[in-house]
């Protein structure tokens, strides 16, 4: 028989009978409003929290509203019998303990069971409830997580609705950041892939493979797989630890912890202060008074208070009682769910997309504290279910209470009645966009006076997971508390104004109770991310081509081998018995003997040397921090011909100060500064006498000693007065409390631009300082004695817009502080002050001869000016624009065109011209000589930024971007397909004017006219892209690379910059202040902008010049033993036989010549201090001539000449060397083994060996120890390994006078006139970086 639920309510299911026993009466039935909440409609959502249950007595002991007591109130109580569980059905979320059998699920008894079994079992519980060893409970089943997942996966594609604090119905992906390139099951799939699509690496699996078959195995086995696999063991290991670094920093970054917002369901289903046990007793004391009265009810009677008395209940008192209790716990990023509540503080990385339900201020307010009831541990939840399940559940410290009184602190300390008091959060968003200003963010409306404790009440509506960062569109809702009241559910929108994207930062000072609504690889930042790739370098794709020609090569010296053969083949003069063969296997068996042509420790060097320059990059003390987390392409950083950067944090350090200031006939800058600071001291002045009066400064009180002063120096400071006024009172700056590291209070400034709080931060720093701000008012203090000078009531506020580009303030004057702290606001005077760019302000401003001269010169210097105006207005001029503004604000049709054109004819007319502010974003440190230094290397530099057109030109011309005689050529605002190629005209005849173009303007190129866009584009010395957004800065670096096909490096430091950055041909992320997206995603890392010059004129030179260098050495070693090998076939009519066999073959790759080629990894051709002082030596990198057919041939040439000398010159100085000669024994049937053929392969291979030896002697421009000792160690090595090579050579000939005396006829014969050659060529032609060095 099912177990009744004590937490289901449903009309009574049986006759009155069944309430026939006093002792079912509980104290569940006196608190039915407490346990009434209606859960969301999430399956299977359960809690723990029971420990939080407030009992009705105690809930209206400690605030909760009480109803009047009726008369019959205790008849009533009496006649709540039977269980509650039996008299309302819940959905199945609102199964708060599930303690029953049968997994813990719960069984409800349909409406369709008999009524008598029903009485029996309201019997047997009444009689035996009280004996807890007889209950029928069954086991307890315990659940061990909350976080359990759903299990319908979430189409993306889908609106979806997001219960706040609570599991979702539907499941998402967790929100985890991973750079990684490869997945443990990709891993193996996609680096073999990557290796084998080179031709050479899949010749040499060819090759190895078919040692397998025995008719054309040639020496041992491992002589070809042992070092295929070594390769590969070497290429995919250093993948395998770059990966496994990348996971590393990804891991770093996902367990950042944050503060998440844990809820549980209160409910009524524990004991008292006195335990449970206790009140049972004293209710069935009551019911025995009542049990007379009791009986003489009728049925009808009885049911019917009974349902009175529980739906009063239920709407009086489940109101005021908190849904849930409310816990803070501690969460990695990775960990964070949708639906998650998390709390922000200041400067704290917003982890996934959220949606901002309450914002407070942290200095003002004291942080919300919680209920400390539930554990954050997961694992000691089922302790705490069976504590409060026992007797001593009633000694827990958190009662009743002391719940109840914490939760009801909890809403003072979170929300207010003022909505004006709260609300609002600023965020910075350059990680994500690339623009400086600060974003105000809102909370809503709806949610900002809510309890902590109602956030699961809430329901988000969010559209599908989309890219685009500037919008959004959702819906929030309240449900009613619940669902037996007249309540209805609330609902407010959402905009882009309620949103925090992921890689944004909270800057403002205050605190934020957000929702998560997007996860992991469904936030905005993910979504304009391109995947990673793997990228491979140019060097590669050339030595891939370089192959190609090597294996024509290897095909045609063994076709011209198989036919010689065959030629042969009737000559029966041969004394040794050759066994027939078919030609195919003939020339297989040629193909492998000419396997040597196309070395396979090629990739061996190779790989090393790339290991070798990232060691060099990273422990390169001028250039600290910097990491190398992609080594297969360091020698890209000397081919690098476009150079792609962002501007916040990349060129500029994102802070700015206000450098100069004019006011028509005197500027002021530097130490001229203090000056300012004296007017504005004198200004304030009279007000000493009358401070403790509360006199405050008016524009009618006139300019204090000012006044006095001579008529130049008092027309000088009221101008420089009035301007700094001006700028106090024009910002939309808000002053904030913070500790600074000692603990000491100190004012910072919060504002949704930088300029703004730079220009506060000056007038600060001249004696005025913004002491308070609010939406009604301004307060302003004099810093040199802490009086308030200044009061101001902000009547309308005209914020910035791009479009606008100025704004306005209509501030009122209050002359007068009374005793009691009270400003008189009215009938001071007003006045209209603006502030904007030239460009608009000069037709705003009254008429001068200085403005455009001025602001001209600023520009010039880089500055971002502002002008400054102010307006006084007349009450009837001001009650006339409110009336006008009003009429226009109502207007359903242009609304805004109309508010606009009242302001300019009302306000905007004839200002008094004050002055130019010129604010300076400060670069990062070197940029200027950097960005020279590239461009004088022949490097064509695009800055691409997410910020404003203004902002962009001032940050090129400041940083020398844009060079002083360069034009700057905008196009901006382009709506119209058909206007932009006329826009692009003028630059087909300015080939150094420099490119302004926004984002639109930039969309619409890319959409239909790319090509003729990206040829004229191309052609400039500098490029400027403003307004970007992440996918487009990535099309541009793909365009530029599938256009021109040269080397693109893309170099940024925040999250919008990564897709750019995986687009490029070389990456380059820097560590910003805001995080580490960019430098994780990036192929290097360093530290600060200038540090890139260094990486790519000294490093990625060193790495080009040293690649390139390595190849040719290394295919020309190869080259030489195949020529040798292909003149001993010759020689011996065509036969498929290895002249250097197992040993020789494998340590003439190895032992005896690795160790030296490998040390011109070393070599360089320039000291650091040259390639700076001649970046021009760059550009010739560009050209490619270090490895380019021209010099590939011409080591092919001395290959083939050496070659020719050492085999040939043997086989004709060593008698009885021909393979073919010479008697045939029974007891020595291989020719190998004949004396003469053993003499020659002695002298041959020696020379070989010594003659490379000498070869990387003359290629050394610079010496190292190192290959000193590399040249040296390996001649002894071999010289010292002959005794144990008895089995190839004829040891005694080696003793002989004769042998010695040919060996160095041959060396110097194949050395000598190599390099005689090439020291004629060095000084009838020599390269750039001879003449430099005067070499």
């Amino acid at each position: 028989m099912p177990t009744p639920d004590p937490y289901h309510h449903h009309p009574p299911l049986g006759p009155p009978e069944a309430y026939d026993d006093d002792d079912d009466l509980d104290l569940d039935e006196l608190d039915p409003a407490s346990s009434s909440y209606t859960a969301p409609r999430q399956p299977q959502r359960q809690s723990y929290d029971f420990g939080a249950r407030i009992p009705l007595q105690n809930l209206r002991r400690y605030g909760g509203r009480r109803r009047p007591r009726d008369p019959d109130a205790d008849d009533l109580e009496v006649l709540v019998g039977g269980d509650e569980g039996n008299e309302r059905k819940l959905e199945p979320s609102d199964d708060d303990a599930p303690l029953l059998a049968n997994g813990g699920g719960r069984r409800v008894s349909p409406p369709g069971l008999g009524d008598s079994s029903a009485r029996v079992s309201r019997r047997k519980r009444g009689i035996w409830r009280l004996l807890p060893f007889i209950k029928d409970t069954g086991p307890i089943a315990l659940s061990t997580s909350t976080e359990e997942e759903a299990d319908d996966e979430h189409d993306p594609s889908a609106t979806r609705t997001i219960a706040v604090g609570s599991k979702q119905a539907a499941k998402y992906p967790p929100n985890a950041v991973s750079n990684a390139k490869y997945s443990p099951w990709s891993f193996l799939p996609r680096t073999l892939f990557n290796e084998f699509k080179f031709f050479f690496n899949m010749y040499f699996l060819l090759v190895a493979l078919s040692q397998i078959i025995p008719a054309l195995r040639i020496g041992y086995l491992s002589t070809y797989i042992a070092p295929l696999a070594f390769v590969l063991a070497i290429t995919l290991g250093k993948e395998a630890y770059d990966d496994i670094e990348r996971r590393r920093r990804d891991r770093e970054a996902n367990s950042e912890p944050y503060k998440v917002l844990k809820f549980a369901e209160r409910t009524a289903d524990f004991g008292g202060e006195s335990g449970g046990g206790r009140k049972k007793r004293k209710i069935k004391s009551l019911s025995e008074r009542k049990r007379g009265k009791r009986r003489r009810l009728s049925v009808e009677e009885e049911d019917g208070r009974l349902a009175d008395a529980e739906r009063e209940e239920r709407e009086t008192e489940g109101l005021d009682a908190p849904s849930a209790t409310v816990t803070e716990v501690v969460k990695p990023s990775r960990d964070l769910r949708v639906g998650d509540v998390i709390v922000l503080g200041k400067d704290q990385r917003v982890p996934a997309d959220l949606v901002i339900l309450k914002s407070f201020s942290t200095e003002s307010v004291p942080a919300p504290t919680y209920d400390s009831g539930y554990d954050a541990g997961e694992g000691e939840s089922d302790t705490t279910l069976v504590d409060m399940a026992g007797e001593n559940a009633a000694q827990s410290d958190g009662t009743p209470k002391a719940e109840a009184a914490r939760a009801l602190r909890l809403e003072d300390k979170t929300t207010t009645e003022d909505p004006s008091g709260g609300g609002e959060a600023f965020i910075r968003t350059d990680q994500l966009d690339g623009e400086t200003d600060w974003k105000l963010r809102l909370a809503s409306p709806l949610v900002q006076t809510l309890p902590t404790s109602e956030y699961g009440r809430l329901r988000v509506t969010a559209g599908k997971p989309d890219k685009r960062v500037n919008e959004f569109i959702g819906t929030i809702e309240l449900e009613p508390k619940t669902s037996h009241n007249s309540e209805t559910t609330k609902s407010t929108p959402l905009t882009i104004d309620n949103t925090a994207w992921a890689n944004t930062v909270l800057a403002s000072s205050t605190t934020v109770h957000a929702v998560v609504v997007y996860t992991g690889p469904q936030t905005r930042a993910a979504l304009s991310t391109s995947a990673s790739r793997s990228k491979t370098g140019l060097l590669e794709n050339e030595i891939n081509s370089l192959t190609k020609i090597l294996c024509l090569l290897t095909a045609a010296l063994s076709i011209g081998l198989v036919v010689l053969e065959k030629m042969e083949a009737a000559d029966q003069t041969h004394t040794y018995d050759l066994k027939d063969r078919e030609w195919y296997v003939a020339f297989m068996r040629f193909l492998i003997l000419f396997s040597t042509i196309v070395p396979i420790s090629l990739r061996v060097n190779l790989d090393m040397g790339k290991s070798v320059y990232a060691w060099f990059i990273q422990r390169d003390k001028g250039i600290p921090g910097t990491v190398v987390r992609t080594s297969t392409i360091p020698e890209e950083l000397g081919r690098i011909e476009y150079l792609l950067t962002d501007k916040t944090g990349t060129l500029t350090r994102n802070e700015m100060e206000l450098k100069k200031i004019h006011v028509g006939t005197v500027g002021y800058a530097g130490e001229a500064m203090e000056e300012v600071g004296s007017y504005v001291r004198q200004a304030f002045a009279p007000l000493a006498e009358e401070a403790e009066e509360g006199a405050l400064w008016t524009p009618s009180k006139g300019f204090g000693a000012l006044s006095s002063a001579t008529r130049t120096r008092r027309e000088i400071g009221m101008r420089v007065f009035n301007l700094v006024l001006a700028l106090a009172v024009c910002h939309n700056v808000t002053p904030t409390v913070e500790e600074d590291a000692s603990g000491q209070a100190t004012t910072a400034y919060q504002a949704s631009s930088p300029d703004e709080i730079a220009i506060v931060q000056w007038t600060e720093a001249v004696g005025l300082r913004v002491a308070h701000r609010d939406r009604r008012s301004i307060t302003l203090q004099s810093v040199h004695d802490g009086r308030v000078v200044v009061k101001v009531e902000i009547l309308n506020i005209f914020p910035f817009t791009s479009d606008s580009k100025r704004m306005g303030v209509v501030a009122r004057f209050c002359s007068h502080v009374k005793p009691t702290g009270r400003v008189e606001e009215g009938g001071g005077e007003i006045v209209f002050f603006q502030k904007g760019a030239d460009t608009v302000m000069s037709a705003i401003v009254a008429a001068n001869d200085w403005l455009d001269e001025e602001t001209g010169n600023m520009a010039r210097e880089g500055l971002r000016t502002l002008v400054v105006g102010r307006k006084p207005l007349s009450r009837e001029a001001y009650s006339a624009f409110t009336t006008a503004y009003g009429e226009a604000s109502l207007s359903l049709a242009n609304r805004e065109n109309a508010l606009s054109r009242i302001v300019k004819t009302h306000l905007e007319k004839d200002l008094d011209l004050l002055g130019v502010t010129g604010v300076e974003d400060k670069l990062q440190p070197n940029v200027k000589p950097s960005l020279e230094l590239l461009r004088n290397a022949g490097i064509k530099i695009w800055m691409l930024t997410g910020d404003k057109v203004e902002t962009a030109r001032c940050v090129a011309v400041s940083s020398k971007l844009v060079s002083r005689g360069q034009t700057i050529h905008m196009i901006a605002g382009l709506k119209k397909k058909e206007a932009a190629l006329d826009a692009l005209g003028p630059l087909h005849s300015q080939t150094n004017a420099a490119l302004l173009i926004d984002g639109q303007s930039l969309a619409l190129y890319l959409t239909y006219h790319k090509e003729t866009f990206i040829t004229t584009a191309v052609r400039l010395p500098a490029v400027i892209a403003c307004r970007c957004s992440p996918t487009q800065k990535a099309d541009l670096a793909l365009l530029i690379r599938s256009w021109t096909k040269k080397r693109v490096a893309c170099i940024g430091d925040g999250g919008n910059d990564v897709s750019m950055i995986q687009a490029a041909d070389v990456g380059v992320g820097i560590v910003g202040k805001e995080g580490r997206q960019a430098s994780l995603a990036a192929d290097f890392s360093i530290t600060q902008f200038a540090h890139l010059t260094k990486l790519l004129v000294w490093h990625g030179r060193n790495s080009y010049k040293r690649s390139s260098k390595l190849a040719l050495f290394v295919m020309h070693r190869g080259l030489i033993a195949a020529i040798a090998q292909a003149v001993f076939s010759v020689a011996s009519k065509g036969e498929p036989v290895a002249l250097y066999r197992d040993w020789l073959l494998v340590g003439y790759a190895t032992v005896y010549t690795m160790a030296p080629v490998f040390s011109l990894a070393l070599d360089r051709d320039v000291d650091e201090g040259l390639a700076n002082l001649y970046p021009e030596l760059y550009k010739e990198l560009t050209l490619g001539k270090s490895l380019s057919y021209k010099t590939f041939f011409a080591w092919v040439g001395i290959s083939l000449y050496q070659g020719l000398i050492i085999q040939f010159g043997s086989q004709v100085l060593v008698p009885g060397s021909s393979w073919a000669g010479g008697p045939t024994t029974a007891g020595q049937p291989d020719p190998m083994q004949r004396i003469g053929v053993r003499r020659m392969i002695s002298l041959s291979y020696s020379a070989l060996v010594v003659n490379e030896l000498l070869m990387v002697a003359c290629e050394i421009t610079t010496w190292h120890p190192i290959m000193i000792l590399s040249i040296l160690g390996t001649a002894a090595a071999y010289f010292g390994s002959i005794p144990f090579l008895g089995g190839y050579y004829d040891l005694p000939y080696l003793l002989e006078v004769g042998f010695w005396w040919r060996f160095a006829g041959l060396v110097a014969a194949s050395v000598g006139p190599v390099w005689m050659g090439k020291c004629v060529g060095r000084r009838v032609r020599p390269s750039g970086w001879r003449k430099v060095r005067g070499v």
